[in-house]
């Protein structure tokens, strides 16, 4: 038997909210961003808004939860749980996963911290914990499997795992800026870089 339809409303309803965050972030930024503008794209009131996030500061850790863990989180998965080669993820999974940011909604957030994240550090440390230091530590991860098996000769990637994920962010930054002066195939760029750094650190000895 199907659900009443006013329940299954109630449970969409912080999907819905945090969307409608999210759109509103895009086009405002954060510290323009008003909850009751968001309350007002979700179709509530923004009394029901706070029952649900009380700041506008727990409105952003919801949008980077709903948005962005389960990217990184998936990306943590595959990396722990793969049977591919470390070349042969980076090739696929991860590419895959890079070339995606840029067109994602993750754009928006990484485009908020960016530029507003000085003005809110405790923003930026949670993105910092939740996001940054996860991928990292999934990519050094895959990076050290590849020298214990012989793919890769030991690097300053080790230490530099952002060499990975820099084209993704200065794509981000590129679109954001300068997109009407200059087209810039982010999916091309990020693949470049890949190859430029796997040429670097496969090791032919």
């Amino acid at each position: 038997m199907a659900e009443p339809r006013f329940r299954r409303r109630k449970e969409d309803r912080p999907a819905e909210i945090t969307a409608a965050a999210l759109a509103e972030f895009s086009d405002k930024g954060y510290d323009a961003a008003r909850v009751d503008d968001v309350a007002k794209r979700a179709g509530v009131s923004k009394g029901l808004l706070y029952l649900y996030f009380r700041t506008k500061e727990e409105l952003f850790k919801a949008v980077v939860r709903s948005f962005v863990s389960p990217r990184i989180q998936a990306l943590e998965n595959g990396i722990r749980d793969t049977e591919l080669s470390a070349e042969a993820f980076l090739r696929g999974p991860f590419l895959e996963f890079a070339k995606q940011i840029p067109k994602s909604p993750v754009r928006v957030l990484v485009r908020l911290i960016i530029a507003e994240g000085p003005k809110y550090p405790d923003l930026t440390k949670y993105y910092w914990d939740n996001v940054v230091t996860h991928g990292l530590s999934a990519i050094r991860q895959l990076i050290a499997r590849g020298v214990r098996n012989g793919e890769f000769k030991a690097s300053a990637l080790d230490e530099f795992p952002q060499m990975l994920v820099a084209p993704v962010l200065f794509s981000v930054v590129w679109t954001s800026v300068f997109s009407k002066q200059h087209s810039l195939d982010s999916d091309r760029f990020i693949e470049t870089n890949l190859e430029i750094i796997l040429s670097a650190i496969r090791d032919t000895a």
